[in-house]
């Protein structure tokens, strides 16, 4: 068994949460993977002994989050003990925060969405045009992780979120090892990777809403095969 956390306070009202469990049958049917898929809210993943043993830990969108410091975490989890990651626009969100301030040392990095106190530093904010709803196109970085996934040097994809990387702090995480490999038509960050993990990719957009679920977008097969990955390694 394959066994995944999903790390976010599932809801009915989140389409990414609905979608999930109809990617997760399709990438069973289709890639013949043995999935174990768990929820974890985000006030949970606050104690990173809940999230040792899996195989993969997915951020997922529906942020605000009932729990920063369990989102957080759960990047930091998968970060450092080298499992597979995918976090998607809030995962996206608070991996940075977790980069930000356990690699690069900036501990007053904050979201702008979660109500953090004025003093701080705004390394999440709102993006000068709401994303929620709409469509994109984004750039990819050649030999990038996520153009290997995607076969292709430009995506189209969905997203559902207002807040976004603020670009004062780029080259800052970028010196520490974030690698920024996919941006929107103004140059703005969509994607970011760490070569040297062996699968850590966060998206600003939302893989869970490509076609209607029924065919795994290529970032998430990729995930799940990672984590697969992993797993012959454990028991091998």
């Amino acid at each position: 068994m394959i066994s995944i956390a999903l790390v976010g306070d599932r809801s009915p009202t989140v389409r990414a949460h609905s979608r999930i469990p109809v990617i997760v049958d399709a990438l069973r049917e289709s890639e013949g993977l043995d999935l174990d898929v768990y929820w974890v809210p985000t006030p949970d993943a606050e104690d990173p002994e809940v999230l040792r043993g899996f195989a993969g830990i997915w951020l997922v969108p529906g942020s605000p989050y009932r729990s920063e410091a369990g989102a957080v975490t759960a990047a930091r989890t998968a970060r450092t003990g080298r499992i597979p990651f995918l976090g998607t626009c809030g995962g996206f969100q608070h991996a940075m925060l977790d980069f930000a301030r356990d690699v690069c040392g900036l501990t007053s990095a904050k979201h702008a969405e979660n109500g953090a106190p004025p003093a701080g530093d705004d390394l999440i904010v709102a993006l000068s045009c709401s994303l929620a709803g709409h469509e994109a196109a984004v750039d990819l970085v050649s030999g990038s992780l996520v153009e290997r996934l995607l076969g292709s040097s430009r995506t189209v994809e969905r997203y559902h979120c207002s807040y976004g990387l603020s670009p004062a702090y780029l080259d800052l995480l970028a010196a520490h090892g974030m690698r920024f490999t996919g941006h929107d038509q103004t140059g703005e960050v969509r994607v970011a990777e760490l070569p040297a993990h062996p699968f850590y990719l966060a998206t600003l957009f939302q893989p869970e809403l490509a076609g209607d679920g029924g065919l795994a977008h290529p970032l998430i097969r990729g995930f799940a095969q990672a984590a697969s990955a992993l797993t012959a390694t454990q028991h091998a």
